[in-house]
């Protein structure tokens, strides 16, 4: 494996090489139209102290090391008075609450309105666990306390890296393409021969006819640098669902391997961004595949790939106009499903199992803690911020709060205005799942786990092109 992976990071360097090439030469052609522009990227590290809980199962586990420290990676614009944060998280997800305590950090310590600022998160399981506000939120154990001590410094640690980040401010050029990676992810969710829809039905499993769903090979690559050549910066935005790693270990997971090789290609002071795309119902398993997909070397192998097409892409980046900033945002209503007292009082029977040699099956589980959580919110919608961020008149950026269903990214991606949009899930907070409407009808765990009504996620859809269109002036 060790050798396999030593080819794979020879291949990536290589292909580097020529996109760096290529980005050479492209520095005449845009000088003069992003000179008054400027930029400036940080990281900060996040891992969180050995020992707190790690996020991602229906199970508490502690962590006993660190494979790769935890960072927020963040990238600020100015430009002619206005300003905007862009900052990804190697964490599983974070919810409003904790967001906002980060946008005010940064409000008050530089000047960027919180507004301004897009906080994402990569949704990696080998990081520490970011409450919502449930049941098994509320540890008492000594792993939970190491979790609540963490929490309190979280939200400074992730603002500091925006703080650096515009401290550095620079005149900078933009560049960016749009590449195309189909072998590393796919849907999870399959018409089976019995008729209904699984979900990670099995490798090889000869039920499964086809996938219910598409994928988004699309690899989005920004590039920043310096007026001068230095790179600051590359952003990076691909639906692929990170559950890659597993064990105790700290780990951002294949975006570690991500960070790795394009240090190595542009350099160890160029920040890397990675946002997660509409990956709801995406992951990395193959099931026409009996190989096993679980572990570091599996992770180095999908975040080599990716990065091979990374640098592919900058080998024909093109200019993008940085002329001017745009920000727009929207807190959505997004109604709850209807649960009965009946179903309550049953959820709160198997939800008494969790963490226990007892526990009930895993999706009783699933669907126990969805109707406790929709019953205590006592008719009350689920808020979520749909963030759209404009850099000129070509590229635009969209967040969505959410494990979003790639179909609904998609959507917004095909009717948006703008040349390119680049739409990230999980920022500036965290509903859980958000199918599309058919995937309601055909079950199965995200539906299951949903605390949004069907329709929820068309009305992102909608909300999402409304402000894009307001951005773009249509």
């Amino acid at each position: 494996m060790a050798k396999r992976i030593r080819t794979w990071c020879t291949l990536v360097i290589c292909i580097g090489m020529a996109g760096a090439v290529s980005a050479e030469a492209r520095k005449g052609d845009s000088r003069h139209k992003q000179s008054t522009l400027e930029a400036g990227a940080a990281q900060t590290k996040i891992t969180p102290p050995i020992g707190a809980p790690m996020s991602g199962y229906y199970y508490e586990r502690a962590s006993t090391g660190i494979h790769d420290d935890l960072y927020a990676h963040a990238l600020v614009f100015a430009k002619g008075g206005d300003k905007m944060a862009i900052v990804t998280c190697d964490l599983i997800g974070m919810d409003a609450d904790m967001v906002a305590r980060v946008r005010t950090i940064i409000a008050q310590s530089t000047d960027i309105p919180g507004t301004h600022v897009m906080v994402s998160c990569t949704h990696t399981h080998t990081g520490p666990t970011i409450p919502r506000g449930t049941k098994r939120d509320k540890s008492k154990s000594q792993a939970g306390k190491i979790l609540a001590q963490y929490l309190d410094t979280l939200p400074g640690l992730i603002a500091q890296s925006v703080q650096r980040a515009n401290d550095d401010l620079a005149p900078a050029r933009l560049s960016m393409a749009v590449g195309h990676e189909d072998s590393i992810s796919f849907n999870r969710r399959f018409h089976m021969t019995d008729g209904t829809v699984g979900w990670n039905p099995g490798k090889l499993n000869p039920k499964i006819i086809r996938p219910a769903g598409p994928i988004d090979p699309a690899v989005a690559v920004v590039y920043v640098e310096s007026d001068e050549g230095t790179p600051l910066a590359t952003y990076v935005n691909f639906a692929n669902h990170l559950d890659t790693v597993g064990g105790l270990e700290y780990s951002a997971d294949y975006p570690y391997t991500l960070y790795s090789l394009l240090g190595k290609v542009h350099g160890d002071d160029m920040v890397t961004l990675f946002a997660q795309g509409c990956s709801g119902n995406i992951n990395h398993l193959d099931v026409t595949r009996p190989t096993r997909q679980k572990g570091h070397g599996e992770a180095a192998r999908i975040g080599a790939v990716l990065t091979g097409e990374v640098l592919r892409v900058c080998t024909r980046l093109g200019p993008v106009d940085g002329s001017s900033l745009g920000t727009r945002r929207k807190v959505v209503q997004l109604p709850l499903p209807d649960v009965s007292p009946e179903e309550v009082a049953h959820a709160r029977k198997i939800a008494a199992t969790y963490n226990t040699p007892e526990a009930a099956p895993f999706m009783e589980l699933v669907n126990a803690f969805k109707v406790i959580g929709v019953h205590e919110r006592q008719g009350k919608p689920l808020e979520a911020e749909v963030q759209v961020l404009a850099l000129g008149d070509d590229l635009a950026l969209v967040g969505l709060p959410g494990e979003i269903f790639v179909e609904i990214g998609l959507a917004i991606k095909q009717a948006s205005p703008f040349e390119t949009t680049i739409v990230t899930e999980l920022a500036n907070g965290s509903v859980g799942y958000v199918p599309d409407r058919k995937a309601y009808a055909e079950g199965n765990y995200e539906p299951v786990s949903a605390r949004c009504a069907p329709g929820s996620g068309e009305l992102l859809v909608e909300t999402s092109l409304r402000l894009l269109r307001e951005l773009k002036k249509i």
